[in-house]
């Protein structure tokens, strides 16, 4: 049981100093994705 607690603690830590880099690449995903759409419209 401490093990399994243990590995959720460190993985809870992973995601804590992680999680700006998941906002980064989803900003990234929609600004491509709203370039798309405006490139689309006005051809």
């Amino acid at each position: 049981m401490q093990t399994i607690h243990q590995s959720y603690r460190s993985m809870r830590l992973v995601l804590d100093l992680n999680w700006d880099r998941a906002l980064y690449l989803a900003t990234i995903a929609a600004a491509l994705w709203a370039g798309s759409v405006i490139g689309s419209v006005l051809q």
